[in-house]
């Protein structure tokens, strides 16, 4: 014989459900999204859920495409928590200030939100959770009941101080790929998470890390490397191995192609199938800095762009006991008219002496166009352009000149936002694999040879009887 339950019993079994299960909790708050034919949410939740109250487990990282539901995981896992114990503490960290505060306030609405007809809200599920009153707009905030703070919310460039959890969070950390790519950026995050939020770790110290992958040495990857088998890992693709799509109703193939068209390849692999960029592999890492200087004549190297998607660099030089130091860059894809300008305004700010502007692909006539626009501008006749032809191979240059390059070439302190694209550009060239531009590293390996081309001659000397051949033998 079978009871039939009536509505009120039901609902009282789906709350106590709710309760206990993160899953059923994560559906009640968001049935649209938390739906059954989404299993893959169904997985990680469970898996979550797993990790919390593991005693032995410590560091749980999760990785997923963007709009999946990463966040939302997070966001309802925090208001689960202090669903379970109002003493519980939770740190979460977001890219910034702006993204951690919308974290803290969609815990705290959730927590907050009242109820209005017959939809479930968080009260019906946990009635002795509350935030208390007063304390609701901040991103610190308590719950009633409470005599210390149960949440904050902060960023890599906010603070910690005072606070201490039982639970943090960490929420995509990394904004977009030009982070990713920086290596002085990824040791912030290290440094930060390491030094700054392990150390408000209090028992259970459990640490939830839910991000997209971008590179080897992103926050994933660095935990991965240092706690090794002390990490519950739980990582999916957008697309199956079989070509199948994670979840059709969140990205559908077809809009996954779309998305992805004009992307670099090394970043749709990273956010959306979890092959993280490898860092290693580009062919430079961090240059030196400098902040002032050295005085000495000031040279220039400039490359016109050969085709409508290529870039024009000229870059304004000291060279000063035999090193480099970068003192100006202009990198753009504008046409000739808006260049040829600029160019001569960098070389007369510049105080520039010698320029050698590329001749191949009207390269000439853009030389004598800035001439020209030096002397009538700026009535000055101080700098000395050379056209010059360049007629060795592009991509052997670049790799033959790189450790120079790296070794012996400063830039400016805060290069990165002083010239973003140029900066860009040369933080993600590849040393393997198909690069989509390579105008600013080409300008690099260009002032390579110029600089080195002196020593060079001493060595190309001809003695009395020696021919060419003999000259090109010896120097091989």
């Amino acid at each position: 014989m079978t009871t039939k339950l009536d509505n009120d019993t039901i609902l009282e079994l789906k709350l106590e459900r709710a309760r206990i299960s993160f899953w059923h909790f994560c559906q009640l708050m968001f049935p649209k999204f938390f739906t059954d034919d989404r299993k893959y949410l169904r997985e990680i939740c469970d898996s979550v859920q797993e990790f919390v109250f593991n005693d032995e487990e410590h560091f749980l990282i999760v990785n997923a495409p963007p709009r999946h539901g990463k966040s939302l995981i997070a966001q309802c896992l925090t208001a689960w928590l202090f669903g379970l114990s109002t003493n519980y503490r939770v740190m979460t960290g977001s890219y910034n200030e702006r993204l951690s505060g919308l974290f803290a306030r969609t815990v705290r609405n959730m927590i907050m939100t009242e109820k209005v007809g017959d939809n479930i809200v968080y009260s019906d599920i946990f009635p002795d959770t509350a935030v208390k009153y007063g304390e609701a707009a901040a991103a610190m905030w308590s719950l009633e009941g409470s005599n210390q703070p149960n949440y904050l919310a902060t960023s890599p460039s906010g603070t910690a101080t005072g606070f201490g959890c039982h639970f943090l969070i960490i929420d995509d950390i990394i904004k977009e790929a030009e982070e990713a790519y920086n290596e002085n950026v990824l040791d912030g995050h290290w440094s930060w998470f390491t030094n700054t939020m392990l150390s408000r770790l209090e028992e259970p110290r459990k640490t939830i890390i839910i991000m997209t992958r971008w590179a080897n040495g992103d926050l994933a990857g660095r935990a991965f490397d240092a706690f090794g088998d002390k990490v519950r890992s739980i990582t999916y693709k957008a697309v199956h191995d079989n070509g199948k799509m994670l979840c059709d109703g969140i990205l559908s193939k077809e809009a996954y192609d779309l998305i992805t068209q004009e992307m670099n390849a090394d970043i749709v692999e990273a956010n959306y199938n979890q092959k993280p960029i490898d860092v290693q592999g580009r062919l430079y890492k961090d240059f030196k800095e400098y902040e002032i200087a050295p005085d000495g004549p000031v040279q220039n190297y400039t490359d016109t762009a050969d085709t409508g998607t290529d870039f024009l660099c000229s870059i304004n030089y000291v060279v000063f006991d035999k090193e480099v130091y970068v003192t100006g860059v202009v990198f753009t894809d504008e046409a000739m008219e808006k260049t040829e300008p600029e160019v001569a305004d960098l070389l007369f700010s510049g105080n520039v002496n010698k320029a050698v502007i590329e001749s191949n692909n009207g390269g000439r006539g853009f030389a004598r166009n800035v001439g020209t626009i030096l002397k009538q501008k700026y009535q000055s006749n101080r700098t000395i352009i050379t056209p010059q032809a360049q007629t060795r191979n592009k991509e052997s240059r670049i790799l033959a000149s790189s450790a120079w390059v790296q070794n012996h070439v400063y830039m400016p302190k805060g290069w990165r936002i002083r010239f973003p694209e140029f900066y860009k550009q040369v933080m993600k060239y590849q040393r393997k694999g198909k690069n989509e531009h390579d105008d600013a590293v080409d300008v690099l390996a260009a002032i390579y040879e110029a600089v080195t081309n002196d020593r060079k001659i001493k060595f190309l000397d001809r003695p009395p009887g020696e021919d060419t051949r003999d000259r090109v033998l010896r120097m091989l």
